[in-house]
């Protein structure tokens, strides 16, 4: 009914958190590393700045919430005319959307959340693995 509005709510954060992050980090240079493979490849590029990994929950976010919306609207259980949620137009409805809200939708939102947090942590890892290796010297 109206589970979509949790992450939704979530993104509408994340965005603003977003943006400040990136105003913050536009201060600062970025960090390149430098690395060579098992092939005797050269490898050179910059660690991934958090404003940009915060895009990444973002999008999920408001991929998610945008498709659900899309499959409500679909079943016609949101409606371009006030109160905008057919659920909220009863009490009885009302009180089995909240329900819906505060189990299904922080489900979502909190599966998203740990997805996300899951591709933070592969990332870090690669970027540590790629910083061990440290810096490549110089050939002369």
């Amino acid at each position: 009914m109206a589970c979509f509005l949790v992450p939704a709510a979530e993104a509408v954060v994340t965005t603003v958190v977003t943006k400040v992050l990136r105003k913050k980090e536009s201060q600062k240079n970025a960090e390149t590393v430098t690395v060579q493979l098992d092939d005797n490849t050269i490898e050179t590029g910059e660690k991934i700045p958090f404003s940009e990994k915060m895009k990444w929950l973002n999008k999920l976010l408001w991929g998610g919430s945008g498709l659900l919306a899309f499959e409500h609207v679909w079943h016609g259980e949101v409606v371009p005319w006030f109160p905008f949620l057919t659920a909220a137009e009863n009490p009885d409805s009302l009180q089995e959307m909240l329900n819906e809200m505060s189990t299904v939708g922080v489900s979502m939102a909190v599966l998203v959340t740990a997805v996300w947090g899951g591709m933070v942590a592969v990332s870090s890892l690669m970027e540590k693995r790629a910083l061990i290796d440290g810096p490549v010297p110089e050939k002369e």
